[in-house]
C-alpha cells in the first residue's frame, strides 16, 4: 500500500489539473441571510492523473477597518478586524492510513452544503477605509507543488424591515436663521420640514413637507438631498467620509416670500441599506433640507434616515393614521351641515313644459343598422347639453296653488 502511495504521488505531482471551478446551486440567488444555506459544487478537471493530499471548502466573512499614517502626522497605521463567518469542510481526502489520493484523468464534481450561522450577520460592504466581505473557497492541497484554490464572493445581507414601529415614526424639525451680518441684519430665514416616516427602501420615492418664509432682503433657494455617511473606527480613531447619492431642487423664493413643498419627490437611488449592527463599520442616511443663501451659510435641516431591505406594506399600517388624518381634516363639515340635508329640487319641477320644449334642439335620428355597427364606437352618440337654468326673478312665475311657509335657520 505504501508503494501503491508512492507511486502515486510520483504520477499525481506531475499530474495537471486542467480546471478547478465553484458554482453556486442557485446562481440566480443574489445575496444569502442568517440561518440560510448556501451550497453548490466543486468542479475539478484533470488532464492526467493527479495526486492530492485534500480537497476542502472554507467559507469566511469578517469587517476590516484600516489606514494608514497620515503624511506629515505622528499617528500610527490603524487596523481593525471583525470576524462574522468561519466554515471548514473536507470534500475529499485519502483514506484512513494513506497520506495521497489519486483523481483519475477527467471531469469530477463534488458537491458541498453549509449553514450560515443564525445570529445576524452585517450586509456586505466595501468602503474607502474598510469593508465587510464574505467568501466561499475551494483549496486543492497536493504534494511537492502548491495549493490551487477558486474563490468565489458571498453577497450577505442583514434585513431591514421599514414596518417596525420605529421606522413608521413621522420625523418633523423646524429652523429659524437671521441673515446679515453684526447689527446690519436683514431679516430671517425659516424653515419647516418633514417626513411621513423614517424608514425607506431602495427605489421609493420620499415625499417631502416643507414650508420655506424668506424674510430676508436675499433671493434664496430650497433644496434637498439625501446623505450617506460612513464611519470607520480602527485602533481607537475614527474616519468619516460623507457624500450625497441624490438630490432635488426647489424654485427661488424672493425677498418677502414663501414657498411649501406638498409632497415633493425625492427618489432613493440604489444604495447599500444601513449598516447599524457593525462595531468598526458603520454607514448611516440622512435626509438634508436646507436653503442656500447667497454670502451666508445654509440653513439646514437634517432628518435621519433609514435604509432598509423589507419594502413598506403601506395598507395594513397606514390606514389607521390616514383615517385620523381624514377625519381630522373633514370634522369641520359636521359644524356647518344639517343633521338631515334637503334634497335640490328637480329640474322639472322649475322650468315649464315650454320653455323646455324651446331649448331642446331637434336631433336627427340614428340610422338604423339592423343591429349591426354600421359606423365606428360612439360615432352615433348624439350632443348632450344642459338645459339652461331658469331667469333669476324675485317674483316665482309658476306660483303654487297653496302656499307652503317653512320655518327658515341658519347655521353660523
Amino acid at each position: 500500500m505504501g508503494g501503491e502511495a508512492g507511486s502515486a504521488a510520483a504520477v499525481g505531482s506531475e499530474g495537471r489539473v486542467k480546471s478547478l471551478g465553484l458554482v453556486f446551486e442557485d446562481e440566480r440567488k443574489g445575496c444569502y441571510s442568517s440561518g440560510e444555506t448556501v451550497a453548490g459544487h466543486v468542479l475539478l478537471e484533470a488532464a492526467e492523473p493527479v495526486a492530492l493530499r485534500a480537497l476542502r471548502l472554507e467559507a469566511h466573512g469578517r469587517a476590516t477597518a484600516a489606514w494608514g499614517p497620515s503624511p506629515g502626522a505622528a499617528a500610527p497605521a490603524a487596523a481593525s478586524e471583525v470576524e462574522y463567518l468561519n466554515v471548514r469542510l473536507s470534500l475529499r481526502e485519502p483514506p484512513a492510513g494513506e497520506g495521497i489520493l489519486l483523481l483519475q484523468p477527467g471531469k469530477h464534481e463534488f458537491p458541498f452544503s453549509f449553514q450560515l450561522p443564525s445570529e445576524p450577520l452585517v450586509t456586505s460592504f466595501t468602503g474607502k477605509y474598510g469593508s465587510i466581505q464574505y467568501c466561499v473557497r475551494a483549496v486543492l492541497e497536493r504534494p511537492k507543488v502548491p495549493d490551487q484554490s477558486v474563490k468565489r464572493e458571498l453577497q450577505v445581507i442583514s434585513h431591514i424591515d421599514v414596518n417596525t414601529p420605529a421606522l413608521l415614526t413621522p420625523v418633523l424639525k423646524t429652523q429659524e436663521k437671521m441673515v446679515g451680518c453684526w447689527f446690519f441684519t436683514s431679516g430671517p430665514v425659516s424653515l419647516s420640514a418633514k417626513i411621513e416616516r423614517k424608514g425607506y427602501c431602495n427605489g421609493e420615492a420620499i415625499p417631502i413637507y416643507a414650508e420655506i418664509e424668506n424674510c430676508s432682503s436675499r433671493l434664496v433657494v430650497p433644496k434637498a438631498a439625501i446623505f450617506q455617511t460612513q464611519t470607520y473606527l480602527a485602533s481607537g480613531r475614527t474616519k468619516t467620509i460623507r457624500h450625497m447619492v441624490a438630490n432635488v431642487r426647489g424654485n427661488h423664493i424672493a425677498s418677502g416670500g414663501t414657498d411649501t413643498w406638498n409632497g415633493k419627490t425625492l427618489k432613493i437611488p440604489p444604495v447599500t441599506p444601513s449598516i447599524l449592527d457593525c462595531c468598526i463599520i458603520r454607514v448611516d442616511y440622512s435626509l438634508a433640507v436646507y436653503i442656500h443663501i447667497p454670502g451666508a451659510k445654509k440653513l439646514m435641516l437634517e432628518l435621519p434616515l433609514v435604509i432598509g431591505t423589507v419594502p413598506y406594506h403601506g395598507f395594513g399600517s397606514r390606514n389607521s393614521s390616514v383615517a385620523s388624518r381624514f377625519s381630522m381634516d373633514m370634522s369641520w363639515l359636521a359644524l356647518t351641515l344639517p343633521e338631515q340635508p334637503e334634497a335640490p329640487p328637480n329640474y322639472a319641477d322649475v322650468v315649464s313644459e315650454e320653455e323646455f320644449s324651446r331649448h331642446v334642439p331637434p336631433y336627427p335620428q340614428p340610422p338604423n343598422c339592423e343591429g349591426e355597427a354600421c359606423c365606428p364606437m360612439f360615432a352615433c352618440i348624439q350632443e348632450f347639453r344642459f338645459q339652461p337654468p331658469p331667469l333669476y326673478s324675485e317674483v316665482d312665475p309658476h306660483p303654487p296653488d297653496v302656499e307652503e311657509t317653512q320655518p327658515v335657520s341658519f347655521i353660523l
